[in-house]
């Protein structure tokens, strides 16, 4: 698999872009000017992919959603790009029925099913509109890809895939069924994208055993009908075939649920975690720490700002991963960098502009002319990088404020402490009743990991002083309740999850790691520095990479869909590690999560190995359900993990 998966999506919308063909090399071409229609879903996945430039650059000159409101532009072809959903197939009959454009070009996101086709059909027929509908086609591409290594199933409607979802004690037969096909036709999507058919294990036993039994028997029946199968022949691009397989790794959330409530440390996850962030895009309010408008006066509206946190700034590709401190000062730095420049260039006009009159000066001048042209010629990257800068500055300074105002830096020590069985320097009752430490969610997910990860539930009596602490500090505990039942029930099931040498390196507190000028004023903020340890889900799949015997993974199933005949064993067949390998989490991954894959990656990359991430419900938040928690916004917006 040598290109990425994002390349891969993005090379799959442009072709469908260009009505079903591949895209011409020849860009001298004038485009064949069209408007595009999607549904949310298409919306979503559209976005963090390619920009309304490229979007144009490809003659897309109006893209509306299925739903608005639309005029009628008689002599232009429509592309739709739509999930095949009762609701949108009637509003695509509606549109020929009202003959809103020249020509129509349906692509819908997941397989659409014959009786819906048949409705489009005679919706045609009866609007004499047959010929007007030029091409169908099932695009496959019902996922999200946000990073060149890290998809998302779903952003519209995610709730209805999350661990709540999946776990909540009233749950039926017929819901289960359905949140398991939708899970398992984004990850079909997926793999059809890729054209690669995995290896598949799975523990037993939960929803993950049940996503990997009808993703095989999804895959192996498509495979089955060589003549229609999108894993052969002109349906698979070159250097798509290879050798080595993908391992793919499926884990219910269960085995860890101490690592989504974290509190983190690193730049992406803190943005996810503190801030509006969805799609690659933060959404902030502008000017949170306005004065107070004068007594009387009007208040001034905040203006809502967005940011669009792309594979094309260098800068947060570099530190997306690294822990906050060190982005503070990586964002001074690239500021003074760029302040050093801007100086240059102003120093060089003066120059310039003070001797322009004297015409023997000028001759003298070539030197400087030359820097100057040099200069000029760099303000376009010059003002790219001032805006990144910019960026970069507004974002790290919301975090930051989080940060001091609700003491995540001793939130995330004194987890890391409680997850790694460390000497605690503090007791965990006064961090709940410091009433500056945090919000009562920050206080309930602290305690929380506590309850999961200690050696012994805490007596009754300890556990009525903590909840009086928590119910003084204004936490709901419902989601206790929900962890109670649940580590009961896991204690009899397995054994708990060990998080391994994790912990953090204090390096003292932030006295003057900046300079006077610092954009970040970092005092009372601990700097610390991470260790690297593999988390469960890590661990899990370094087992089943390097087919490592391990009684965690012993017992996981083996699927393989290629085989003629399904095999109920768990030994696999191959008996060599593999080269690549997909993981993800049903019931929601997260940013700790995927971070310490990242970083398990570059250990794979060394030895010649790739790694495919993703996370299967969108976020799990704190809530006052009775059954289960939609845990917390610590886990990601990532589907799957």
């Amino acid at each position: 698999m040598a290109a990425s998966v994002r390349e891969k999506q993005t090379v799959a919308l442009k072709r469908m872009l260009n009505f079903n063909a591949p895209p011409l090399k020849n860009t001298a071409a004038e485009p064949v000017w069209k408007v595009l229609i999607y549904d949310r879903f298409g919306q979503d996945i559209i976005s963090p992919l390619l920009s309304v430039k490229e979007l144009r650059d490809m003659g897309i000159t109006l893209h509306l959603l299925l739903h608005s409101d639309r005029d009628p532009i008689p002599d232009v072809p429509a592309i739709y790009f739509v999930m095949p959903t009762e609701e949108n197939i009637d509003r695509i009959c509606q549109d020929l029925r009202n003959q809103l454009y020249e020509s129509y070009y349906l692509n819908f996101i997941s397989a659409i099913s014959r009786s819906k086709l048949e409705d489009i059909a005679s919706a045609a027929l009866a609007a004499n509109a047959v010929t007007q509908v030029t091409k169908v086609f099932d695009q496959y591409l019902n996922f999200i890809t946000l990073e060149d290594d890290m998809f998302i199933l779903c952003h519209q409607n995610k709730e209805l895939i999350s661990y709540h979802a999946i776990n909540r004690a009233d749950i039926q037969d017929t819901d289960m069924e359905a949140i398991m096909d939708t899970i398992v036709d984004s990850l079909f999507c997926f793999f059809v994208t890729l054209g690669a058919v995995p290896i598949i294990r799975c523990p037993r036993g939960n929803a993950a055993e049940m996503v990997a039994v009808k993703l095989d028997k999804k895959l192996r029946e498509n495979l089955r009908d060589a003549r229609n199968s999108l894993f052969t022949g002109d349906s698979m691009t070159a250097g798509q075939f290879s050798f080595q397989r993908p391992l793919f790794v499926l884990v219910d959330r269960n085995v860890d649920m101490a690592t989504p409530l974290h509190h983190t440390w690193t730049y992406q996850a803190l943005i996810h975690d503190v801030l509006d962030f969805h799609l690659n895009r933060v959404v902030m309010e502008e000017g949170m720490g306005v004065e107070p408008s004068p007594a009387g006066a009007r208040p001034k509206k905040k203006s809502r700002k967005t940011y669009d946190l792309t594979a094309a700034d260098k800068f947060w590709q570099k530190h997306k991963g690294s822990p906050f401190p060190e982005v503070a000062e990586s964002v001074q730095e690239e500021l003074d960098t760029y302040r050093a420049q801007e100086d240059e260039v102003k120093r060089l006009k003066s120059i310039m502009g003070l001797e322009g009159e004297d015409e023997g000066a000028i001759s003298m001048l070539s030197d400087n002319t030359a820097k100057l042209t040099s200069a000029v010629s760099s303000l376009p990257e010059l003002l790219e990088k001032k805006r990144l800068i910019d960026l970069h500055t507004n974002v790290a300074t919301a975090v930051l404020d989080h940060i001091k105002s609700r003491k995540l830096d001793v939130y995330f020590e004194f987890e890391e402490k409680l997850m790694s069985k460390s000497t605690l320097d503090k007791s965990l009752l006064d961090i709940i009743s410091d009433p500056d430490a945090g919000t009562p969610e920050d206080k309930m997910r602290l305690f929380l990991i506590y309850y999961i990860t200690a050696q012994q539930a805490p007596s009754e009596s300890d556990l009525e002083q903590y909840k009086k602490a928590l119910l003084d500090a204004g936490c709901d505990l419902s989601p206790l309740n929900y962890i109670k039942q649940w580590k009961a029930f896991t204690k009899m099931a397995a054994t708990p999850a060990n998080y391994g040498n994790s912990g953090v390196k204090p390096m003292g507190l932030f006295s003057r790691v900046m300079n006077t000028g610092s954009q970040f004023v970092m005092e009372g903020v601990k700097n610390l520095v991470l260790k690297q340890h593999n988390l469960p889900v890590t661990r899990i799949l370094d087992n089943l990479m390097e087919m490592k015997s391990h009684p965690e993974t012993d017992d996981y199933r083996y699927f393989d869909p290629k085989m003629l005949r399904g095999s109920e064993s768990s030994i696999p067949r191959n008996k060599n590690p593999f080269q690549e390998a997909i993981v993800f989490v049903v019931g929601g991954g997260n940013f700790i999560e995927y971070q310490n894959l990242v970083d398990y990656t570059k250990v794979c990359l060394s030895r010649g190995r790739r790694l495919f991430m993703a996370a299967v419900s969108s976020s799990m938040r704190l809530s006052s359900s009775n059954s289960s928690p939609n845990l917390a916004k610590s886990d990601m917006d990532i589907d799957n993990m």
